[in-house]
């Protein structure tokens, strides 16, 4: 491939669906929104941007062969599944359900506040692998200035929350003026939303570059390195996938 190439998706281009209790924002296709030229980027097949109301949520609904990270923004998702587990997941901290053979669960919003969150579906390697559930927390401030991985498939990440697929989903916290570097290669697809501020994308070594705000997509492929610069402080979250 050649120099990366650097796509911005604006968000008010994005699938919306307003369901009262849950205000949904599509990156891809999903549900009722349908967009060829979105279905999937690489192997990350979803990404959602929802607004859940207080005391609302998702009833008990089954899943398989799918690895979901959901990164809470705001407030708080309790999530309760098949398998006995049971956790609350705060904002700024993430959950992964590895689908797998199939699983039930069921995710609430029981706080008094809206929960924001982006929920995430990457496809697995391989399909039939054993469900499972796990959350922890990733402090903000671990996160300054630099890419940290939050959940991965790939060697060397131990630390992050473990999913089946050749993928990294990686957060960092930029001050304005602050920059993060990504490097990036053949067969790779990387995809960027800033949660919160505006940055500046650029491919490292001159060419493509775009502007993104709050909660934009920007769709990367190529060879090479993306350096991106925060024009406001900036929670930014990454996709990394094959």
């Amino acid at each position: 491939m050649s120099d990366p190439t650097i796509e911005l998706r604006p968000f008010g281009s994005l699938g919306a669906a307003n369901h009262g209790w849950l205000d949904a924002h599509h990156h891809f296709s999903f549900a009722d929104y349908r967009d060829p030229a979105r279905d999937q980027w690489g192997a990350l097949r979803v990404w959602n941007d929802d607004a859940i109301a207080p005391k609302s949520g998702f009833p008990p609904h089954p899943h398989r062969d799918m690895e979901i990270i959901t990164y809470v923004r705001k407030g708080a998702i309790s999530h309760r599944d098949s398998l006995g587990n049971e956790g609350r997941t705060g904002a700024g901290d993430v959950q992964v359900m590895s689908a797998g053979t199939g699983i039930q669960h069921a995710e609430f919003n029981l706080e008094d506040e809206e929960c924001r969150l982006f929920q995430i579906w990457i496809l697995p390697d391989a399909r039939g692998a054993a469900p499972s559930w796990g959350t922890r927390p990733f402090p903000r401030d671990d996160r300054a200035g630099a890419f940290v991985p939050l959940a991965s498939g790939l060697p060397g990440d131990e630390a992050a929350l473990r999913i089946n697929a050749r993928a990294r989903v990686l957060g960092a916290m930029v001050r304005a003026g602050g920059s993060v570097t990504h490097a990036t290669g053949p067969e790779r697809h990387l995809y960027l939303v800033p949660a919160t501020g505006r940055v500046r994308i650029a491919a490292t070594e001159g060419g493509a570059q775009v502007e993104a705000g709050a909660r934009d997509g920007v769709a990367i492929t190529g060879t090479g390195a993306i350096t991106v610069t925060a024009l406001e402080d900036a929670e930014l979250v990454l996709v990394d996938a094959s």
